[in-house]
């Protein structure tokens, strides 16, 4: 069973193995190929977890800690925000947590913060996260090319949203 829960300081020790997977993190946001202490890890997640333009939910399965999603840069004048997911347990991966998660935080955007527009970007090469959102109804609006470098090479990366007009439960 996925639950969602408000990320607590406690969850902390699990992102020190995470970030430090280069497997992990290769998709993932590009601060996360920059950290590379304990120190670092901790000031980046303590500084999320009390960012009021954020709403970060831990991922629990079975009540085991294995990533965390939410919705970032939340602005309340235009009633929008940026969808992110990490699931940083590998043995997790492939299980079809991510379209599950992504659906459960749509709802949270729509419902309890009464967002109109969520977006996302997501690098071509993670295949299985295009495929998440769009099985959750995000759109494709966009390309930006070669927008990251990972492993010496750069990508692209796609903007996708969906609308609360679109979305339905």
């Amino acid at each position: 069973m996925i639950t969602l829960k408000p990320l607590v300081p406690e969850n902390l020790p699990s992102f020190y193995q995470w970030i430090k997977d280069e497997e992990a993190i290769v998709y993932s946001l590009s601060i996360f190929q920059a950290m590379k202490t304990d120190q670092q890890i901790k000031e980046w997640y303590l500084s999320s977890i009390n960012d009021k333009r954020n709403s970060n939910r831990g991922i629990f399965v079975d009540g085991v800690f294995v990533g965390y999603a939410g919705i970032s840069g939340i602005s309340s004048t235009n009633k929008s925000g940026e969808y992110f997911i990490f699931i940083g347990d590998k043995n997790y991966w492939g299980k079809g947590i991510g379209s599950e998660v992504t659906k459960m935080i749509v709802k949270i955007a729509f419902t309890e913060l009464d967002l109109n527009r969520l977006m996302l970007t997501v690098s071509v090469p993670n295949v299985a996260g295009v495929k998440a959102y769009q099985r959750a109804g995000f759109v494709l609006e966009g390309r930006l090319r070669q927008a990251a470098l990972r492993k010496g090479e750069f990508h692209d990366k796609l903007v996708m949203s969906i609308l609360k007009s679109e979305w339905s439960l």
